[in-house]
């Protein structure tokens, strides 16, 4: 048995002061204060005395990171990738992909399964690793006028044809799909794609509020990078940008690096989807962590500099961290700690409809990122294991 203790605790639905956390098998098995219990006998004891406790981050949207793109990566690649991860307080993410060239994809979404159901069986374990939990499919089903840095020869009309073959070769394992609503067989994929258990998420889109609605009717519950490769809002016209930030059914996602959403704007998406409707997302890929210089995105190749990830000028992802995402929106929207970890923890992991990640709770998996009182990370634990 492992025993936690430090100086609080975040839920993060709940502050505990002086928390004690007993852990078995990869699993809590009870939580609450040092004054209500006793550190068991023979319990190996983990003192994080004058840092807080927190669920391990989840980043829902990401590409890469440490010079690792992840519809390349082979296993000592997705190794050193989660290890990068887990440095940065994530513990559960989902591997996203490009849109490329068909065989590419379907190449990649076998090589993200064996990585999903090794992790599963426990064959490919590691200490302290960030775990994939199921696949985000970015693409191909997006618009053109709004495909940001996705190429457009390799965009195709959503079909059921189309997606059975993503989901064979994925076996089952995607379990997030951004799509542009307006496109001709969207709402009918959204449909037949949330019976299987997908989470349909409206993104690179161009949709106006009516075909985003329809969207949502058929089955859309969440938006991707909200304002980054959307219609813009308009006063008179309000476009899928209404409907993501008004319709309390939809959950949303930002990129907050000060990059792709202004501090300002992201103070106003705050404002609009509240701290249950608001996910923070990196899309970083192989850049992050990383000096400048040119990397790999999918099939494109991006250059990074102060801090932007290019493509022929567009923003190509980011070099974002989750950790310094929480960092930000506390800076942009004076949002407190509390808040802001909700957005990187319980409410992403809520949108997945993963119940064991995300929140402090007996019967929960032993996932924690360990915070200092500056809020950067100390060190995390995933299923029980102390990263090295």
């Amino acid at each position: 048995m492992l025993a936690l203790t430090a100086r609080a605790l975040h839920t993060p639905l709940q502050r505990i002061d002086r928390p004690l956390v007993l852990i078995e098998e990869g699993a809590i098995v009870r939580l609450g204060s040092q004054s209500d219990y006793e550190v068991p006998g023979g319990a190996q004891l983990l003192n994080f005395s004058d840092c807080l406790l927190a669920p391990g981050l989840v980043d829902i949207h990401i590409h890469g990171a440490a010079g690792i793109d992840l519809m390349r990566a082979d296993r000592p690649g997705l190794e050193s990738f989660e290890k990068f991860l887990a440095a940065h307080g994530v513990t559960s993410y989902c591997p996203t992909t490009v849109a490329a060239p068909l065989e590419t994809t379907l190449r990649s979404l076998a090589r993200f399964a064996d990585a999903i159901e090794s992790r599963e069986s426990g064959a490919a374990d590691g200490p302290g690793r960030a775990r994939p939990l199921g696949v985000h499919l970015e693409g191909p089903f997006l618009s053109h006028l709004r495909r940001g840095v996705h190429p457009p020869e390799n965009l195709l009309p959503p079909t059921l044809s189309t997606f059975d073959r993503f989901w064979e070769a994925a076996r089952g394992h995607i379990r997030l799909m951004t799509i542009a609503p307006e496109l001709d067989g969207a709402p009918e994929l959204i449909a037949a794609a949330r019976q299987r258990g997908v989470v349909l998420s409206l993104g690179h889109s161009d949709a106006t509020l009516e075909a985003a609605q329809t969207g949502v009717r058929a089955g859309a519950r969440h938006a991707t990078h909200t304002f980054n490769a959307m219609r813009p809002l308009d006063h008179r016209n309000p476009g899928i940008l209404g409907e993501v930030l008004s319709n309390p059914l939809v959950t949303a996602d930002v990129i907050a690096d000060g990059v792709h959403v202004h501090p300002t704007v992201v103070r106003l998406f705050l404002a609009a989807k509240g701290a249950e409707g608001a996910v923070l997302i990196t899309d970083a890929t192989s850049a992050a962590g990383m000096p400048d210089g040119r990397y790999q995105l999918g099939p494109i190749e991006v250059e990074v500099k102060d801090g932007k990830c290019l493509h022929q000028g567009s923003l190509a992802g980011s070099v974002l961290t989750l950790d310094r995402a929480i960092r930000n929106v506390m800076e942009f929207a004076a949002w407190s700690f509390e808040h802001t970890l909700r957005a990187a923890t319980l409410n992403p992991a809520k949108v997945l409809g993963v119940r064991q990640k995300g929140f402090l709770t007996p019967g929960a998996d032993a996932d924690f990122a360990v915070w200092t009182r500056e809020h950067e990370v100390k060190t995390t634990i995933v299923k029980g294991v102390l990263r090295e």
